[in-house]
């Protein structure tokens, strides 16, 4: 399988993608982590292993595309909407659920602070996959 940096992923990759981002490792490295280079280089590594040949910055980008896609959608919902879907919902929701979310809160004295928040205030516990 050829890479490209315009190629589209194919439904088989993604799924391969969310594998990997689903284990308990790879999600607790990514979070937080802003030079995620390494991980991302382990993450195609893992994918070749899976038969999906992408670069890290095609992960990455990939990565990032759906995160935000899954917010977009996450939030419409949280709003009402829930005509606003998108095809790997409920996989990223069973990634991302316990994920924490820096918000900015009003301090007192009128300054905002960075706070952390979970996005789902679900009292269920963590499911391994």
């Amino acid at each position: 399988m050829e890479s490209g940096a315009g190629k589209h992923w194919t439904e088989e990759e993604v799924k391969a993608l969310l594998s990997v981002w689903s284990e308990k490792n790879i999600r607790k490295q990514l979070h937080g982590t802003l030079r995620n280079k390494g991980i991302f280089i382990y993450i195609a590594k893992r994918l070749q292993e899976l038969g999906v040949c992408r670069d890290w910055k095609q992960c990455r980008a990939k990565y990032k595309n759906l995160k935000y896609e899954y917010r977009t959608v996450k939030y419409a919902h949280n709003s009402g909407d829930v005509t606003k879907t998108m095809k790997f919902f409920h996989d990223l929701d069973a990634i991302l659920r316990y994920e924490p979310v820096t918000q900015l809160a009003a301090e007192e004295n009128g300054r905002c602070s960075a706070t952390e928040t979970q996005l789902s205030t679900s009292p269920t516990t963590e499911s391994t996959q």
